[in-house]
């Protein structure tokens, strides 16, 4: 199973610094539903769900993989713009630093399911609302990228779900 959109990521390359543009990519990359939530809690359910449900728990750490390069290209965004990328959520000028509580440490499979589709909901949703506030476009074509891999796990999400409730 596909976990990941056919297109190619754009290059890493920023219009220009923009301290306040890398404080906002932040919350995305490690704000309490973050891109480095997402990792620890696929990667955490894979590990609980691999024994009675080792397809799944295989699609959860194919799919933590992508979030992970998720990480990596938003914290090469936010140092193009001016900014470390600390695991820290520093959207609201106060930084927020990432908390493993932010995981959902569930291990029922209906339920984690159900955590999934509305963590990438949750995702999509952050994305597309930068995403209409920014004027940067190199910043822009990243999250629009970003966003056909989050589609993609939403959709995922939503066929196993329907899978096990039938």
């Amino acid at each position: 199973m596909r976990t990941f959109a056919n297109e190619p990521y754009p290059d890493c390359k920023v219009l220009k610094k923009n301290l306040f543009l890398a404080k906002l990519l932040s919350h995305l990359y490690a704000g309490c539903n973050g891109e480095v939530t997402s990792v620890c809690m696929y990667v955490y359910q894979s590990m609980v769900l691999e024994k009675d449900y080792p397809e799944i728990a295989r699609i959860l750490l194919d799919i933590s993989k992508v979030e992970m390069h998720h990480i990596y290209l938003l914290g090469k965004y936010m140092l193009l713009l001016g900014e470390s990328p600390i695991f820290s959520d520093m959207s609201c000028n106060v930084n927020v630093n990432w908390n493993s509580h932010n995981v959902y440490y569930d291990t029922d499979l209906k339920t984690i399911l159900e955590i999934d589709i509305e963590s990438e909901s949750l995702a999509i949703n952050d994305y597309e609302s930068l995403y209409v506030s920014i004027g940067d476009e190199c910043v822009k074509k990243l999250i629009e990228r970003i966003i056909l891999d989050e589609q993609i796990h939403l959709e995922i999400f939503k066929k196993l779900y329907l899978q096990i409730s039938c």
